[in-house]
C-alpha cells in the first residue's frame, strides 16, 4: 500500500516539487497551503508522515503541530526557513519529530521520510522483547504502541514513545544523550543532544504526576537517562 504523505507549505511552486518527486517513488501526497486547510486534512485522514511549513498563513505551523497532537500521533517533520535553532526547539516542544531547514536538496528530504518510514514500520520488531510492559501504574503496549498510566490513556507522540519504550525495555541502564540520539533518531539525523532533552522534559510532563521528581524517567547527572522499575 502506498504511503500517504502531507505536504504544508504556502509557497506552490516547492509543494508542486516535493510533490512531484515523492510521487515517482510511489507515494501518495496531498497537498495543503494554510494552516486551517492543512488541519482539516490531518483530522480527516490518516496519513504516515506530515511536511508542515512553520510560517503558514492562517494557523502556523506549531499551532498546526500542536493542535494535530491532541488527536495524532503521526510522524511530523517541520519546514523551516531560519536557521535557528531555538526556532526548530520550538517545533519540537510542539510536537514534531524532526526538520529540516530551507533551502533544501529534495533527495535529502526525501532519505529522511524513508528513513522515519523504515523506523516507524519496525517499531514493533523487538524479537527479544514482550509486547507488554507494566511498571507500577503504567502500562505500555508495544503492539499497538498505546501508554496508560492508571487506566488513562497517554497520547505520547511517535518520537516520545520510542524513547520511552527503548528505556522501560532495558530499566536501571542509563543511556547517554548521544546514545538515544543515535538510537532513536538514527546516526544520519542532522540535530544534536538538545532534541532527547526537549522531548525527556516533554515525555515527563505526560507520564509524571510531578515531572521535577520523576516516577518512571530519571536523569543520571552528568551521563544521561535511565527508566526505573
Amino acid at each position: 500500500m502506498a504511503k500517504k504523505v502531507l505536504v504544508v507549505d504556502d509557497e506552490k511552486l516547492i509543494v508542486k516539487g516535493i510533490r512531484f518527486s515523492l510521487e515517482q517513488d510511489g507515494m501518495e501526497v496531498t497537498c495543503a497551503y494554510d494552516g486551517e486547510e492543512a488541519l482539516a486534512y490531518a483530522r480527516q485522514q490518516s496519513f504516515d508522515m506530515i511536511l508542515l511549513d512553520i510560517m503558514l498563513p492562517k494557523l502556523s505551523g506549531t499551532e498546526v503541530c500542536q493542535q494535530i497532537r491532541e488527536f495524532s500521533n503521526v510522524p511530523i517533520v517541520m519546514l523551516t526557513a531560519k536557521n535557528d535553532d531555538m526556532d526548530k526547539i520550538m517545533g519540537l516542544e510542539y510536537g514534531a519529530d524532526d526538520y529540516i531547514t530551507k533551502p533544501f536538496n529534495i533527495l535529502e528530504v526525501k532519505a529522511r521520510i524513508k528513513a522515519i518510514m523504515r523506523r516507524t514500520s519496525g517499531r514493533e520488531n523487538h524479537p527479544e522483547a514482550g509486547k507488554l510492559i507494566e511498571s507500577g501504574d503504567m502500562r505500555i503496549d508495544c503492539e499497538s504502541r498505546r501508554v496508560s498510566i492508571a487506566g488513562r490513556e497517554v497520547n505520547l507522540t511517535a518520537k516520545e514513545f520510542d524513547l520511552l519504550e527503548l528505556l522501560a525495555h532495558n530499566p536501571n541502564k542509563v543511556y547517554s544523550r548521544e546514545k538515544l540520539l543515535n538510537l532513536v533518531w538514527g546516526a544520519d539525523y542532522p540535530g544534536d543532544v538538545r532534541t532527547v532533552d526537549v522531548h525527556i522534559r516533554r515525555l515527563r510532563e505526560k507520564i509524571e504526576s510531578n515531572p521535577s521528581e520523576p516516577r518512571y524517567v530519571h536523569t543520571k547527572w552528568g551521563i544521561g537517562y535511565f527508566f526505573r522499575v
